[in-house]
């Protein structure tokens, strides 16, 4: 069954209009990297079919934007040769563009669109992309619409900016019946007009990645000027790695979420997030998959929810736990960054109780500072946020709840809250595969105060806003499995490649 993308989820970031007598229908794939339940892929089909246009989908992935490394590189080709396997064979052109050298794919996007009666787009609303798709936006002479796949609700579906968790869920809560009715759909490309062939001139310009390369990529990886400093992780990217993965959570994880995602000694939590981020995985076919394993049909949905943690969904402790993380907490991120585009990364952005009372602590006195390349080689003091720390370095990813304490004790050994903030977008946007993603910035300013109230008593450094301790994290949890596997004495000092 196809899928109709909402007018919620769609919309024209220029005046140009469609062209109905020109080549191709284009997809400019830049977010949402999958060819399953994905509203932006339905929507450039759906195209394709009206005009009767063959599809284009140009895939690209720059040399130049900050963070650049081998590990986000690796994880986003290992979803372009999967893309490049499931598409031959298929109407579809598929363009897989790596580009040599920062400016090097300069022109490729306009002289694909000279050729395209409508491009197609994600309307993703964090890090450089918003930036990129409103340049493009200006440069070319044709329609340029995006789609938004990022969440169960529609992220633009309100002008609210959500203050708490609590009110987001109500939100949730109100909207979720309306939204269902609305979902991305598993395409067949069989009926799509036949495939497009590039002009060689195009192609000799702006070189396409080879399968073999793309296949196993080292040495193109390897050529290129990016932070080989940050090798890739254990962890592979693409649709089918993302599903493989969604599979075990459910069939493993999920029944024991709720007790055991807390812990790091337990495999509890998802490890989804990567391919969230990198759109190699839908929210709902993660939201799907959930709920056919709990037997649900929407008929278990409460009357009202009134912004209830628990019960308002109808399944499992496992089930609603994970679906407060997947939704709730995740498209509040969403929510913050497509209604403040301007400060969502920002100090200024948070509440003024937490400003206010940072400020008054912020020429306390530290019994320890450290500076970013203390903290990214895991050297302080600390064998709990040591340990998180060669997590992420090593694999790419850091278990949840450490996350909170991780961001709390940069906030406690740095100069001042700005300097904090500075530190925990820089070391993690460099080293994690879920970074530079909305809900990165929700834990790096949650752990400042965003989405949170004041906490008694005031402490120093930290003031009301909300205080941890690793002797309290290590009393609390299990986790000497996890001390072991990656404390100094299992792990060793870190090697980062100089």
């Amino acid at each position: 069954m196809r899928s109709v993308t909402p007018a919620s989820r769609i919309r024209a970031l220029n005046d140009a209009p469609v062209r109905p007598d020109c080549a191709v229908v284009l997809y400019w794939m830049i977010a949402a990297r999958r060819l399953h339940g994905s509203f932006a892929l339905d929507h450039a089909m759906a195209r394709a079919r009206e005009l009767g246009r063959p599809l284009v989908i140009l895939e690209p992935l720059r040399a130049g934007y900050r963070w650049a490394n081998d590990r986000l590189h690796r994880f986003v080709i290992d979803g372009m040769a999967a893309h490049t396997r499931a598409l031959a064979g298929t109407p579809v052109t598929y363009l897989p563009y790596v580009e040599a050298a920062p400016g090097d794919g300069r022109g490729l996007l306009r002289a694909l669109a000279a050729q395209a009666a409508v491009v197609v787009t994600d309307d993703y609303p964090c890090f450089f992309l918003p930036r990129m798709t409103a340049a493009a936006a200006a440069q070319i002479d044709v329609r340029l619409e995006a789609i938004d796949g990022n969440g169960v609700l529609p992220m633009r579906g309100t002008d609210r900016t959500f203050p708490t968790a609590y009110a987001f869920r109500a939100h949730l809560q109100r909207e979720f019946r309306d939204a269902m009715r609305a979902w991305p759909s598993d395409p067949d490309f069989d009926d799509l007009p036949a495939r497009w062939h590039p002009p060689a001139s195009l192609l000799a310009r702006w070189p396409m990645a080879e399968p073999d390369a793309l296949t196993s990529p080292d040495a193109l990886i390897g050529g290129l000027p990016i932070d080989h400093k940050v090798a890739p992780a254990a962890i592979r990217g693409g649709g089918p790695a993302a599903r493989q993965a969604l599979a075990r959570f459910v069939d493993e994880a999920l029944p024991r979420y709720a007790e055991d995602q807390k812990h790091p000694d337990l495999r509890g939590t998802s490890r989804l997030s990567p391919y969230l981020h990198f759109g190699h995985l839908g929210a709902h076919e993660v939201f799907a998959a959930v709920m056919r394993a709990e037997g649900w049909t929407s008929r278990r949905l409460a009357e009202r929810g009134g912004g209830a943690r628990a019960g308002w969904w109808g399944a499992s402790p496992g089930a609603e736990a994970f679906l407060d993380q997947l939704i709730t907490w995740r498209e509040l991120g969403f929510n913050m960054c497509a209604t403040r585009p301007d400060d969502y990364d920002r100090y200024d952005s948070l509440p003024d109780w937490a400003r206010r009372t940072l400020g008054d602590h912020g020429s306390d006195p530290r019994t320890w500072t450290y500076t970013p390349d203390e903290f990214e080689r895991a050297r302080t003091h600390d064998d709990v946020w040591n340990a998180a720390q060669r997590q992420l370095v090593r694999d790419g990813w850091m278990h949840n709840y450490l996350r909170m304490l991780w961001g709390k004790k940069i906030l406690e050994w740095t100069p001042d809250p700005h300097a904090a903030l500075e530190t925990m977008i820089a070391v993690m946007n460099r080293w994690a595969l879920d970074g530079r993603d909305p809900n990165s910035y929700t834990g790096y300013l949650w752990t400042l105060g965003r989405y949170d109230r004041p906490w008694a008593p005031s402490r120093p450094i930290f003031g009301t806003v909300r205080y941890m301790s690793s002797d309290n994290t290590k009393r609390k949890l299990k986790m000497k499995g996890y001390l072991a596997a990656y404390g100094a004495q299992g792990q060793g000092a870190l090697e980062m490649g100089d």
